[in-house]
């Protein structure tokens, strides 16, 4: 069993984040899932939502608004590949909450089988995540 757990939140940019910590909580396909040390290795998909992680010693809680990807889990280290990701306290709140507004009045507009309510529908999680998310900078 490893002694340590690494953390990488990867996207197409750059290395979003890399570091020991304690424990991590990701947004999967199939549900939210954590990893701590030693975990069996696993590969699965990531959803829409909030990855949040405690710093190696348990002292600071970090979190982060992320979009689609893939993790990999093995006993020591868990990466995280996905399109986008941003800290809670580097998130627009107003502008949140104005793409929550535009997406919220888009879909109202739309019937289901049209062709952009999908893309509003995920609009507006995206928005709402990234809301929930930047009210959390203020508990680190």
């Amino acid at each position: 069993m490893s002694d340590e757990l690494i953390l990488e939140v990867v996207t197409p940019e750059k290395m979003v984040f890399s570091g020991k910590i304690e424990e991590v909580v990701i947004p999967g396909t199939e549900g939210e899932f954590g990893v701590l040390r030693g975990h069996e290795p696993f590969l699965t998909s990531v959803d829409i939502g909030e990855l949040h992680f405690s710093s190696a010693d348990g002292s600071k809680k970090s979190y982060y608004a992320i979009n689609n990807g893939y993790a990999e889990v093995t006993a020591g280290k868990v990466t995280v590949l996905i399109e986008t990701a941003e800290r809670s306290d580097a998130i627009d709140k107003d502008r949140a909450e104005k793409a929550k507004e535009k997406a919220e009045a888009a879909l109202s507009q739309l019937a289901k089988e049209h062709d952009d309510y999908e893309k509003m529908r995920l609009a507006l999680i995206r928005a709402i995540t990234r809301i929930s998310v930047a009210e959390k900078s203020s508990l680190n």
